[in-house]
């Protein structure tokens, strides 16, 4: 399998530029189901999910946090054997007809949305949060009178809970484990943009 490099723009919520971003990813499309990929499929937040923690949120006047996960894919682990050719501008000159086995997925990879979200699950569950039975994307913590709620899409995080000192101990314990940026209170998430008013919050897209 082969790869390119790609280049983009990253862009704040509102509109200016933040950064450069260069990725190399692979060509997904010559993958061959059942040879060098199986399960693809991965779960993400429903909006209705999204509304109802928010609104719970808001009811209990709890923080709300979004979190970013940095280069999320390249966490997952993949169980399938995976070759691919040597990133243009990296080759080994001592060896340029060789090719690389993956360990872990890549973006562009069917499979790399499914073993990021199996990765990062994998950790919660070991945190001592529990997937919603309705949403396998919201995961729920609670021990006593401690309650934190977290949405997953893809790699984006929204995180509520019922301290703010307890919002900084989970934020902390997640980044142990990946590297991910606390953007502070949630203000832009899945294309909508989040304005606290008073005692409300304010959607728009």
């Amino acid at each position: 399998m082969i790869g390119k490099w790609l280049f983009k723009h990253k862009f704040n919520a509102d509109g200016s530029l933040e950064r450069y971003k260069a990725r190399w990813v692979l060509r997904g499309f010559s993958q061959r189901p059942g040879i060098d990929f199986d399960e693809t499929f991965s779960p993400v937040v429903k909006p209705a999910t999204v509304r109802t923690v928010l609104s719970l949120a808001l009811s209990q006047h709890w923080p709300i946090h979004q979190l970013d996960v940095k280069n999320a894919f390249l966490h997952g682990k993949l169980t399938e054997t995976v070759y691919c050719a040597q990133p243009s501008g990296f080759e080994d000159s001592a060896y340029p007809d060789f090719v690389c086995r993956l360990n872990k997925s890549l973006y562009g990879l069917k499979k790399a949305p499914r073993a990021w979200y199996s990765c990062f699950a994998t950790h919660l569950l070991s945190l001592g949060f529990v997937e919603a039975k309705s949403d396998t994307s919201l995961f729920v913590y609670r021990r006593g009178s401690d309650i934190v709620y977290l949405l997953l899409y893809v790699d984006d995080i929204v995180l509520t809970a019922s301290s703010a000192a307890l919002l900084r101990r989970i934020i902390q314990a997640l980044q142990q484990e990946f590297s991910m940026k606390d953007l502070g209170e949630l203000h832009h998430f899945l294309c909508m943009e989040v304005q606290r008013r008073g005692d409300g919050l304010f959607l728009s897209q």
